[in-house]
């Protein structure tokens, strides 16, 4: 055991029943070694409805992969909410700070919360990162870029990556999709790389301007070599699903690498089952329609449940059955077994539920 370790346990035993940790919380709350937290160091406005957030996380951070995403705690009116966001910027800043780039979502209210209202000095309690969504570390690709909206955060943080570790792009297509030119999320940055680096092609298409939706032909007069092309897509839902399909029939789906920011959820109407649902815990009960996911009841019923990701990724909202029966809204499947997990942000009740939550 090392003299730190020693040092700090001592000092535990005297703040019992809290940890020393939570007393220099009150002092600097980046000091803190019991949670994550992470200060607002500047905010910069990329679109009407987006912002950047420039974060200083505290100790205990470790580096992201390019592509990887972050759960971002947000107090609001009192309560903590949690969402995941992408990390826009590139790894190993020299400033040791990340960026988180959020697009304000209608209805949503942390998104809006992030993007309106969070003021430089504020803290934020930050997750580690995760996520698969990242570049192969030990070969070389020649990537195939297809993004939509804020699509384009995780796979900015990997341009950047690029200039700031070899300098230049490597040989990349770049195809992105947004309503209109103002719309276009790091439009400016995207167009000085556009113009500096000899290797990396973009293509803009502005779908209320005129500009052509995915398509087959698309695809083939932006970027003729996609067969031989690694694939890395994230955007909307409707976007995703029509790249999908087309790497699916062409044979290519081991190519294709997709980061969804919302579950694809196989609603079946027929199967829904009114009912009404427990949450034990919390001693709520609540209407169900059989459709609405678990976290949703919750919330309408004035719960606020851990959760991050809102699509079944994370498992930050996982809970366990009591009694009844759920279904997941991914695949249909039932979990009818008293004690098994529930992701209440994917899954619906079917009847009668009892949660632990």
């Amino acid at each position: 055991m090392t003299i730190p370790t020693s040092l700090a346990r001592l000092a535990d035993m005297f703040a019992y029943p809290l940890r020393h940790s939570h007393y220099v919380e009150l002092v600097n709350p980046l000091w803190t070694t019991h949670k994550l937290m992470a200060r607002v160091v500047a905010v910069q406005q990329e679109t009407a409805d987006c912002r950047t957030l420039t974060l200083r996380p505290g100790s205990g951070w470790r580096s992201h992969r390019a592509g990887q995403f972050v759960r971002l705690g947000v107090p609001i009116d009192g309560q903590r909410h949690t969402r995941t966001y992408s990390i826009s910027s590139a790894p190993n800043r020299a400033d040791g700070c990340i960026t988180v780039t959020v697009k304000a979502v209608p209805g949503g209210r942390v998104s809006q919360h992030l993007v309106q209202q969070v003021q430089v000095g504020e803290y934020l309690p930050l997750g580690e990162p995760q996520g698969e969504f990242v570049l192969p570390e030990s070969m070389p690709v020649h990537p195939l870029f297809i993004t939509g909206g804020s699509g384009i955060t995780p796979i900015m943080s990997m341009l950047r990556n690029s200039v700031q570790e070899l300098e230049v792009v490597p040989d990349t297509v770049h195809l992105h999709y947004a309503p209109q030119q103002h719309d276009v999320i790091f439009g400016a940055e995207l167009a000085t790389l556009a113009a500096s680096q000899p290797h990396y092609r973009l293509v803009r298409e502005y779908t209320r301007d005129g500009g052509a939706h995915f398509s087959a032909a698309q695809l083939e007069a932006a970027c003729p070599d996609w067969r031989e092309r690694e694939v890395w897509a994230c955007g909307p839902a409707s976007l995703l699903a029509d790249v999908e399909a087309h790497w699916r029939n062409a044979g290519l789906a081991d190519k294709l690498h997709v980061e969804r920011f919302h579950a694809p959820l196989a609603l079946n109407t027929d199967a829904a089952t009114a009912g009404r649902v427990r949450f034990a815990a919390s001693s709520t009960d609540a209407a169900s329609d059989g459709l609405s996911s678990l976290l949703h009841i919750a919330e309408t019923a004035g719960l606020n449940p851990q959760h991050g990701c809102r699509m079944g990724i994370c498992h930050g909202c996982d809970t366990k059955l009591v009694s009844g029966s759920v279904r997941d809204l991914r695949n249909g499947s039932l979990i009818a077994e008293p004690g098994d997990t529930v992701q209440v942000c994917v899954c619906a009740a079917v009847g009668d539920v009892e949660l632990a939550l």
